[in-house]
């Protein structure tokens, strides 16, 4: 894509960013999964997330400089912001969805993080039962990018990157890591077509996204996890023969079908 189509995309909240938290975090799906437990409002606004974090301590950080850069990195990789339609939908699926979170989680933070971004060529078509090491991962990222890192922050990417997948369920095992097959769930299924229809494809197409892709799923599959998703009201789903449609009705407000107009 284009700067100008990325500049479009930043207004719905996806991150174009040189740098990434995965050199000194990985996704913090706990610290995530805790900071919403703790807020438990899908309304509450970015400046509730930034209290609870720093002058609440919701996540326990021993001192105030830890709680700050928690709350730098997870608002690098959710923007913590309800205006913001990726992390609306995000809480939308979080909360009907508990099964999928380690995979809507993962959308979110792909759709803000460059490197995750650029490990996912190297993780997704890895067949299952390949190993993945640090060191695997290091060659990987030092060839799509020739000397950029010191080896500390290679090395630092390299094990942040493994275990991000590790949560997500791509990946399983300590320091010898194993690629797995994960198992997609309506709601995570239905965040990654929400995606695909904020960077502006349509039809059938959306179940071949990047985005999709992170689900290790087939067409057929993830039709029929679209199809369960919309007889419970969260999208809505038609197909007739080979022409399908989804729809958002339940997320996507005047001013982002505005901006979507704008993109078509």
């Amino acid at each position: 894509m284009t700067d100008k189509d990325n500049n479009k995309l930043t207004r719905f909240g996806f991150a174009f960013p040189l740098g990434s938290p995965h050199v000194s975090r990985t996704m913090m799906l706990t610290e995530l999964t805790r900071l919403i437990d703790y807020i438990g409002d899908t309304n509450a606004p970015k400046q509730r997330y930034a209290t609870a974090i720093v002058e609440e301590n919701c996540l326990a950080k021993r001192t105030e400089k830890n709680r700050a850069i928690t709350k730098r990195f997870l608002l690098e990789l959710y923007t913590l912001d309800n205006s913001k339609i990726l992390f609306r939908g995000l809480l939308f699926f979080w909360q009907r969805d508990p099964a999928g979170r380690p995979l809507l989680a993962l959308i979110c933070a792909y759709a803000r993080d460059t490197l995750l971004r650029t490990s996912a060529s190297y993780i997704l078509p890895l067949s299952e039962g390949a190993a993945v090491s640090r060191r695997s991962m290091e060659e990987f990222l030092d060839g799509q990018d020739p000397d950029r890192y010191s080896p500390g922050k290679l090395a630092s990417n390299a094990k942040n990157l493994n275990s991000t997948w590790t949560q997500s369920g791509h990946l399983c095992g300590r320091s010898n890591k194993i690629r797995t097959r994960i198992i997609p769930s309506p709601g995570s299924v239905s965040y990654a077509l929400l995606l695909g229809y904020l960077k502006g494809v349509r039809g059938s197409t959306l179940f071949n996204t990047d985005l999709m892709k992170l689900l290790d799923c087939s067409f057929d599959k993830a039709v029929e996890l679209a199809e369960e998703a919309s007889r419970k009201g969260w999208i809505v789903f038609k197909r007739v023969g080979d022409i399908i449609e989804v729809l958002f009705p339940n997320m996507i407000n005047e001013q982002e079908m505005e901006w979507l107009r704008e993109q078509s």
